[in-house]
């Protein structure tokens, strides 16, 4: 069952056995009780009310082959879960995090969506304050398993059906992967920026096989088939990981930032929340190898099942998003379901960081039809285009 507590406040934890050595002596300074921190001085910008609870999702699916670990133990995992406060009869909007992420990076977003609907953003199994259990898949299959009947049980707990589902990035590829599976219980799929949709037979991933030809493409692919991952560096970092994270921070959100650049206070703070999210166990991320060749293609591409699809989709990309909008193009040529795609100005990968507006404007546009009556002329909001 899903547990409750009071809005604003943090899940309370079982107690567990006093660490030898205070956190700043530790060589990675983080732990669960570190990320619910950083997540909630993070949340603090947001002036929603909200309700943060770990779901129970049990020990494994009834009747699956691949459990969340392969363990005897039966020891429950959670999912960390945010419910924001809304109208009665607001739709329900499900947001779903990327790879390397957890669902605090849509910090910039909650206030302005939970004005049109019932908002909860997840951190997926492995990830964010979430339970993480050992990594032990072995295939795609059993990692796409891992991750859909992970969210579904989340689902069940929560007691939801006809929602809206919207996933970045990995966390796209996610939520496609589960209206595939269950699209009786969405009725709406969101795609931002989605990885799942780019080919090696792409042009423009040309440069990428070309260094793939080479010795140092030759190493970084042979890296990557060994899953080291880009978290083991942070962990690797010891104390002078969170001055790595800051770094990248300051740089993506800041120097070199592709729309609207942070504030200092939302830099300090989402630098803090990115470093103990990425530098807890590893669990989730060891995904990637399973479910992505190196340069991030899709070892089973999901244009490959459009015509499949059975929810109407809309996707979102930012204009300078490294994702390829054109695979989604592909897709929709496939698609016997209602299928938009819509390119946010001023805004990369993490459009939703870099022009909010512009991204907030694209998700209400998206799913005008369960918001207002009458839209079957209206027309796309100002500075948003259509591909």
């Amino acid at each position: 069952m899903a547990g409750e507590n009071s809005k604003n406040d943090v899940a309370v934890y079982p107690p567990k056995t006093r660490r030898l050595w205070p956190s700043l002596l530790r060589w990675i300074p983080t732990s669960t009780e570190h990320i619910i921190a950083a997540e909630k001085r993070l949340l603090s910008l947001v002036k929603t009310p909200f309700v943060q609870e770990h779901v129970n999702i049990g020990s494994g699916p009834p009747g699956s082959k691949v459990r969340w670990f392969r363990s005897s133990s039966d020891e429950p995992r959670f999912l960390n879960t945010i419910t924001f406060d809304s109208k009665d009869d607001s739709p329900t909007l499900v947001m779903v995090h990327g790879y390397a992420a957890s669902q605090g990076f849509f910090f910039r977003n909650f206030d302005a969506l939970a004005n049109h609907f019932r908002v909860i953003a997840v951190d997926q199994l492995g990830w964010g304050g979430s339970s993480r259990p050992d990594f032990t898949c072995r295939s795609t299959e059993e990692t796409e398993t891992w991750f859909i009947d992970s969210f579904e049980e989340w689902r069940k707990a929560k007691n939801l059906s006809n929602f809206i589902l919207l996933g970045h990035s990995f966390g796209g590829y996610v939520a496609a992967k589960y209206a595939l599976k269950h699209p009786e219980h969405v009725k709406q799929l969101i795609l931002v920026g989605p990885a799942g949709f780019t080919s090696e037979s792409d042009p423009k991933a040309e440069f990428i096989m070309k260094f793939r030809a080479t010795w140092k493409g030759a190493v970084m692919n042979h890296l990557w088939e060994s899953n080291f991952t880009p978290l083991k560096i942070v962990r690797g970092l010891g104390p002078w990981g969170p001055n790595m994270v800051r770094r990248y921070t300051d740089m993506r959100f800041g120097t070199r930032a592709q729309g609207e650049i942070l504030t200092e206070e939302e830099s300090r703070l989402l630098t803090d929340y990115m470093y103990h999210v990425s530098a807890a166990k590893a669990s989730g991320e060891l995904c990637l190898k399973y479910i992505f060749k190196f340069g991030a293609f899709p070892r089973i591409p999901l244009f490959h099942s459009a015509s499949e699809w059975k929810v109407p989709t809309t996707f979102i990309y930012g204009f300078d998003d490294w994702m390829n909008y054109e695979g989604a193009q592909e897709a929709r040529k496939d698609m016997k379901v209602p299928c938009e795609i819509i390119r946010v100005p001023q805004g990369g990968h993490f459009v939703f960081i870099d022009n909010p507006s512009g991204f907030h404007s694209a998700v209400l546009y998206a799913c005008r039809k369960f918001l207002r009556p009458n839209t079957d002329n209206e027309s796309l909001p100002e500075g948003l285009t259509s591909a």
